[in-house]
């Protein structure tokens, strides 16, 4: 499989940290060249150095059309045409939907949702007409489930479920797949005020049927396989890894 994705360019958004640099170091391994893709360039910096050489970053705040438009322009000068898509970026804001703003409201859905419609509407033009492509979207089980004071959230991410299903129809004859990622509990910046709360931290895990959080390198092996010539007629889906939470 390696030789498989030996040069490939893949772009990573949401990459400087959690599970968007766990999936760009997981296709960096398998020599993809990657670029990474987030608002924070010293944090890119970082998941540069654990991807090695064939890695660059591209500093991009992904709600704005006009930065999307310079990031494909960037990318296919510096990497080339694009052949894999990870929509990873993303925020949450926990409160309770009547002390939501507007402009709060409005920064998930952007940053979570709108951001995923700009970038794939920049790269799928790489992928049609090349017989291969590999879009994956970050959906999580907050796109099937919820919890209180989750609103924005769980919205933004039903909305890119909608978007993989919608798209994958749309490219399934040029043997590009699209298909979302629905993580449950991992250990990752996100949820840092659940795992420094000892209390919060037990009371959650205890909904959890394994009852321990997530490795994010399990994701980026998910990634990859969704990525490779294996997973051909995997598309237009959405694939759980959450510890059983959705058996429940």
């Amino acid at each position: 499989m390696a030789d498989f994705f030996e040069d490939k360019v893949a772009v990573v958004t949401g990459a400087s940290r959690g599970l968007g640099r766990a999936m760009a170091v997981a296709l960096a391994a398998k020599g993809c060249r990657v670029a990474l893709v987030g608002r924070d360039a010293a944090k890119l910096d970082e998941t540069a150095k654990e991807c090695g050489p064939g890695a660059a970053i591209f500093p991009c705040d992904l709600t704005q059309e006009e930065e999307v438009l310079r990031l494909e322009s960037r990318v296919s000068e510096i990497l080339g045409r694009v052949q894999i898509l990870v929509n990873n970026a993303g925020v949450n804001l926990r409160k309770r939907l009547v002390d939501f703003s507007l402009d709060e409201w409005r920064y998930v859905i952007d940053s979570n949702l709108t951001s995923a419609f700009l970038v794939s509407r920049a790269f799928v033009p790489h992928m049609t007409g090349t017989g291969y492509g590999r879009i994956l979207f970050l959906t999580s089980t907050m796109s099937h489930v919820s919890l209180p004071e989750r609103a924005a959230y769980s919205a933004s991410k039903s909305g890119l479920l909608g978007l993989v299903r919608a798209l994958a129809l749309e490219l399934s004859r040029e043997g590009i797949t699209v298909n979302g990622i629905s993580p449950g509990p991992f250990a990752t910046e996100m949820n840092t005020a659940l795992l420094e709360d000892p209390k919060k931290n037990a009371d959650f895990l205890s909904r959890v049927p394994v009852g321990v959080w997530g490795d994010p390198k399990d994701i980026g092996a998910l990634a990859v396989y969704l990525c490779s010539p294996e997973a051909k007629f995997i598309t237009g889906t959405d694939i759980a890894i959450d510890g059983g939470w959705l058996a429940q």
